[in-house]
């Protein structure tokens, strides 16, 4: 111990992990670092993780497919336990994530799932509360409503639509194709999609941006065009990030468990690692209506009036 203590000496994990055929590292690949709906993630898997005796490795994607996919195969080369994947947004990774269950790593699928994947879970309710974020807002009494949605083929999106229709439904309130856009999970294509639903007639008196980026977009287009939220149009989001509180007005929007996303993905990938094999998990976990200051009862004269100098900001 004395030679040990003298030289240094620490145990290679890899050699130890040649040795087992696994090391104690947990692969982790998020989309886009730069949300700050994906560090809450992170954060729990990684306290799980370490409480545990084991050490994640982050890997950001950008939303880039071919990187998500380097990622993946490079990450072979470590040995890893598990693997907990958040997909990027154009991306299929139902063959590459079996192909690392089949070979004795377990996978956790988290938030955005692929196409056709059976294995572990772990989703936030995203329906229900888009159900409710949308119910409240027609209780408010607006009855022309517009969305701004996540990419289609993203299972959150796909079911953020769902809930946001079925409330719709509900009331037998109608909305033209036109007034649902699909844009990016970011702040430019937020703005982008906004300025569109603006220039619209008539114009939608609330929107519901299905993350929160997508809304702090909104915001900066309602600025552009020289529109007071909520006097002139509301608007409510979706993720409640920490931002939400912070904006102007403090921004409505729908509380997922980003933490506890993280904490239960990493539980559930360390009792697989530890000989659970039983059937395949589907968490769902709740989501929660936050209120604030960014959704009001639609006015008339604000929904109907369009000054010259703001038709002329939209027409730009």
């Amino acid at each position: 111990m004395d030679a040990v203590d003298a030289v240094g000496y620490q145990p290679s994990q890899l050699a130890r992990g040649l040795r087992l055929d696994k090391t104690n590292m947990i692969g982790m690949i998020i989309p886009d670092v730069t949300n700050p709906f994906f560090p809450a993630v992170v954060r729990g898997a990684e306290d799980v993780a370490f409480a545990n005796g084991y050490r994640l490795i982050l890997c950001n994607t950008d939303n880039d497919h071919s990187k998500e996919i380097v990622h993946l195969n490079e990450l072979r080369t470590f040995l890893p336990s598990g693997l907990i994947v958040i997909p990027s947004n154009f991306s299929d990774l139902t063959a590459q994530a079996e192909s690392y269950r089949k070979s004795g790593t377990a996978v956790v699928c988290v938030d955005r799932l692929p196409k056709g994947w059976d294995g572990d879970t772990v989703t936030a309710d995203n329906e229900k509360g888009a159900y409710e974020a949308t119910s409240y807002v027609l209780r408010q009494g607006h009855r022309q409503l517009a969305m701004v949605m996540g990419p289609r083929h993203l299972t959150n999106a796909q079911d953020r639509l769902a809930g946001f229709k079925r409330a719709l439904h509900e009331k037998k309130i109608p909305i033209g194709p036109e007034y649902i856009q699909e844009a990016s999970f970011d702040q430019h294509g937020g703005y982008a999609k906004t300025m569109l639903l603006l220039r619209m007639i008539p114009r939608p008196t609330v929107i519901f941006a299905a993350n929160d980026m997508i809304a702090f977009g909104a915001l900066l287009a309602f600025r552009e065009a020289g529109l007071h939220c909520p006097e002139d149009i509301s608007l409510i989001g979706f993720d409640n990030l920490q931002f939400a509180e912070m904006t102007s007005p403090p921004l409505s929007s729908v509380s997922q468990p980003g933490f506890q996303m993280g904490t239960s993905a990493a539980q559930i990938l360390i009792d697989r690692v530890r000989g659970d094999d039983g059937p395949a998990k589907h968490l769902v976990l709740e989501t929660a209506l936050k209120i604030r200051d960014s959704v009001a009862p639609p006015s008339l004269i604000s929904a109907q009036k369009s000054p010259s100098s703001r038709r002329n900001r939209l027409s730009k």
